[in-house]
């Protein structure tokens, strides 16, 4: 399923800092404000997209070499509901790293997703122009086994035509892995109002 696109204004943000990185689940911060994670392939745009989540342009690092985010970057949100913790995980798929260090990567990962009680929503972020694969496939049944709740990000919707864009959003309606996509740009903001009320609807449910 796909949700409708608009480019609303997104919600107001009071603050946003980055709280912490974590190498290692003893550096994660204590359990508190409910918290909602970014996955996604290394080239997906997670850091973009948070800073314009956020209304801030650096406060997540972009590059243009895939793979560089290899800590859990815990970001403190502040917005009219309170607290928010949003955290961009280690990209997967294309970083340039040896096994043993992948290993790591991913089993603090996996820490993170299976045992963090402040988890409300996981966003599988995905590059509207490329299919989902194994890896995505396999996550998103890895999250439905642990019980967390997962909805997909389109990414890049404005590097497409308007024809190309209809095409990818039929296919994604076809073959999404059963979940509900919310089709975004960081650049122009589409989509971001879409994204901004999952996260509420999330938060609000926890707190119910």
């Amino acid at each position: 399923m796909l949700a409708a696109m608009s480019n609303a204004p997104p919600v107001k943000i009071l603050a946003a800092e980055l709280e912490t990185s974590a190498s290692a689940v003893g550096g994660f911060p204590a359990e508190g404000p409910p918290e909602v994670a970014l996955l996604g392939r290394s080239n997906v745009g997670k850091s973009s997209l948070l800073n314009r989540l956020v209304q801030r342009r650096s406060l997540a690092r972009t590059s243009k070499t895939p793979g560089r985010t290899r800590l859990l970057n815990f970001f403190l949100v502040r917005w009219p509901e309170g607290e928010l913790r949003i955290v961009d995980l280690p990209g997967y798929g294309w970083a340039r790293v040896g096994k043993g260090e992948r290993r790591e990567w991913q089993a603090l990962v996996e820490s993170y997703l299976a045992k963090r009680a402040s988890l409300r929503l996981a966003l599988l972020l995905h590059d509207v122009r490329r299919d989902p694969g194994d890896d995505e496939r396999d996550l998103v049944a890895w999250l439905a086994q642990r019980g967390v709740p997962v909805r997909g990000v389109l990414t890049k919707l404005d590097r497409l035509s308007a024809r190309e864009r209809a095409a990818r959003l039929a296919r994604f309606r076809e073959h999404g892995l059963g979940l509900d996509w919310i089709p975004t740009s960081a650049r122009t903001g589409a989509g971001l109002d879409l994204l901004w009320r999952e996260i509420e609807r999330a938060v609000r449910e926890s707190t119910n």
